[in-house]
């Protein structure tokens, strides 16, 4: 999950393994993989780098959680 915000300023929290895609317009319009669609502040750079982000902390997780699963702590 990552946060971003949508253009009134209200902060919103979307599932960064749904997006379908990113446009540029000249915000930010968050395309889901259901078709519905945020526009949000963030440039198209900055949600790739929360995406990348987000994506670490999750292989970190497992990682930790199969280490403590197979006994190596």
């Amino acid at each position: 999950m990552i946060e971003l915000t949508k253009i009134n300023n209200e902060p919103i929290v979307i599932n960064s393994d749904r997006i379908e895609c990113v446009e540029s317009i000249p915000e930010s319009k968050v395309i889901m993989d259901t078709g519905r669609y945020y526009v949000v502040c963030e440039s198209v750079e900055e949600i790739i780098q929360k995406t990348i982000e987000y994506g670490g902390r999750i292989r970190e997780f497992e990682k930790m959680a199969q280490t403590i699963l197979s006994g190596n702590s």
